[in-house]
């Protein structure tokens, strides 16, 4: 790829860039044609060894004894290099992950925007005082974990190294970031713009691989202090139980089955946007995205004809091409997506979008797909399918729509659709979701907006300035007087 200017099959590793203690590297594909672009590092256990005790230097040694002013200056500036690039940035993420490049467009620059709003929060952290007996002084103090492990999925990677990555550097911890093999090449930018924009040695290192090599020692490393991990149940339950083994804490963002709850008397001209782009950014390849569209009967008929309307004019095709779907990340991927739409086959399809005629034979393509009066039991409602399909649920009630929204083991988001102010309340109430979005849906990213699930969708939140508590520990300080 001419956009790069950096060595992708390289580990970065206290200010180095340098090969894989192995030797082995990963071939990096295309997904918009299958073919191989390059190759990444295959980082393994010596690597993250590597990784975790450079951190650890670097938090005893200059990062570690920087002012929380000095750092959130150095992160602003990362953030400047990186919005000085935010164009090149984009290019390479359609490119390895597949998406339009209006949306990797947003992606660079919600990374930028993360960068400056960590850089200008990092000496706003305060502790307290706290009232207590006749002859103490009481204060608390929040200290960072050390060094923090980031274990990030490839739908989004610049977006989640900024809201973890920036968060965690923002409270003085030193980071080993682990990306996903399948979309290497941004987090490996994102440390070198890094390194030119100053951050010292060790504060960020990068290891390359797969999950069960370097994922698997990096959760299960006793020198790491905390873990965040975004990505798939399965694999979040591993992350927690090797992070257990040295009871380190973890914060996991798992999947999602998000609900989009339209009544009778919503604003469909300004909600249909929301419920068609909220289910297929990005091919449908997002954690929060709203897999379900429960509507409440007497619509029904009116906003499935609409929704079908807009399904009819997407067009799915190369990343570059920036048409409303690129790819799917994989050819297992669409192998899984595939599977689901055949476990559906005795679902109605309302409308499904068109895959252009000169998309090329190799790429990961599937036609987005429009289910109608699915069964709230039926696979299809329950399972995180990820991929770009969206299934419509009718509901008769308040009450039902409740049941049928909570109906899954999944709480990570909700949007309800009402002019009734009421009713709303009483929704964002009664929904089982780490976020509710009433009239809209995902705020226009919300990097201010404290982020995470309940339930499947895990734990501890992320983003805003919630994320800075997490990454951070409470110290009580009682000092008696005489």
């Amino acid at each position: 790829m001419r956009e790069l200017w950096f060595e992708t099959d390289r580990c970065f590793i206290g200010g180095v860039w340098q090969p894989p203690a192995s030797r082995d590297f990963l071939a990096v594909e295309n997904p918009s044609t299958g073919a191989p672009i390059g190759s990444i590092a295959r980082g393994k256990v010596a690597d993250i060894d590597a990784a975790v005790t450079a951190a650890d230097e670097a938090r005893q040694g200059p990062w570690g004894r920087m002012t929380a002013t000095e750092r959130g200056r150095v992160l602003t500036r990362i953030g400047q290099f990186v919005r000085g690039r935010a164009e090149t940035l984009a290019r390479i993420e359609a490119t390895d992950v597949g998406k339009p490049l209006t949306q990797a467009r947003s992606d660079a620059m919600t990374l930028a925007r993360y960068l400056e709003f960590y850089g200008g929060a990092a000496d706003k952290v305060t502790g307290e005082t706290l009232p207590y007996m006749e002859g103490y002084t009481v204060y608390t103090l929040r200290e960072p974990h050390g060094v923090t492990g980031h274990i990030v999925p490839w739908s989004h990677p610049m977006q989640i190294i900024g809201r973890s990555v920036g968060a965690a550097l923002a409270m003085g911890n030193a980071c080993v970031l682990k990306p996903a093999e399948e979309a290497c090449l941004t987090a490996l930018a994102f440390a070198k713009l890094a390194e030119e924009a100053g951050l010292p040695d060790g504060a960020l290192n990068v290891v390359p691989g797969l999950g069960d090599e370097a994922g698997a020692a990096l959760a299960s490393h006793p020198g790491v202090d905390h873990i965040s991990f975004t990505g798939s149940l399965s694999v979040g339950r591993k992350v927690q139980a090797e992070a257990a083994r040295h009871v380190a804490p973890v914060t996991l963002e798992l999947g999602g089955k998000s609900p989009q709850i339209v009544f009778a008397d919503a604003d469909l001209e300004a909600a249909l946007p929301f419920l068609v782009n909220g289910g297929l950014q990005n091919a449908g390849q997002t954690c929060s995205a709203s897999s379900r569209i429960l509507v409440e009967r007497r619509l029904y008929d009116e906003l499935v004809e609409r929704m079908a309307g807009a399904y009819r004019g997407l067009w799915v095709g190369p990343a570059l091409e920036d048409l409303n779907l690129g790819p799917l990340i994989s050819s297992r991927r669409k192998e899984i997506v595939l599977d689901y739409l055949k476990k559906g086959q005795d679902l109605e399809t309302a409308a499904e979008g068109r895959i252009i005629g000169n998309a090329p034979a190799g790429g990961y393509y599937v036609a987005p797909r429009l289910l109608t009066r699915v069964p709230q039991t039926h696979r299809l409602a329950q399972e995180e399918i990820f991929g770009p399909v969206q299934v419509v649920i009718p509901f008769g009630d308040e009450e039902e729509a409740v049941a049928i929204a909570n109906g899954t083991g999944y709480g990570l988001v909700a949007a309800v659709w009402t002019r009734d102010g009421a009713r709303q309340m009483r929704m964002a109430r009664s929904l089982r979701a780490g976020q509710v979005y009433l009239n809209n849906y995902g705020a226009g990213g919300g990097v201010e907006l404290p982020f995470g699930g309940i339930g499947l969708s895990g734990h501890g939140r992320e983003k805003g300035f919630q994320a800075l508590y997490g990454f951070s520990v409470l110290k009580t300080v009682a000092a008696r007087h005489g």
